[in-house]
């Protein structure tokens, strides 16, 4: 199963259960590489269900030293694509390694992949 590291509104319950009809159960680990940062959304809808349209975001450091916090969930394929459709123009799904040593994917600045 794939792995799905989130570190922001993936983590909310509502959010889970609209986007893939169900809670996910994951546990906690870390982004290494990586600094979180803000995103302003545009698109009208995402806002208006999100209730804010400055969203977390992640950006690639390469250092070690940089991590973001987060929970890393298995989900299926049609869960992962889902996700795909949840994610707003500006997320671009990258793989990478977690602190664990897990393999996930992880929606990161697509300016910046």
């Amino acid at each position: 199963m794939p792995v799905l590291f989130s570190y922001g509104t993936l983590q909310d319950e509502a959010v889970q259960r609209s986007t893939f009809g169900r809670r996910l159960r994951g546990v906690p680990d870390e982004l290494v590489g990586f600094e979180r940062s803000s995103l302003r959304v545009d698109d009208a809808a995402f806002v208006a269900a999100s209730g804010k349209s400055d969203h977390a975001i992640v950006r690639f450091t390469g250092r070690s030293d940089s991590r973001v916090r987060g929970t890393a969930f298995e989900v299926s394929e049609d869960e992962l694509a889902r996700a795909d459709r949840y994610e707003p123009a500006g997320y671009r799904r990258i793989s990478t390694r977690l602190a664990s040593g897990k393999e996930a994917w992880v929606y990161a600045d697509a300016r910046f992949c």
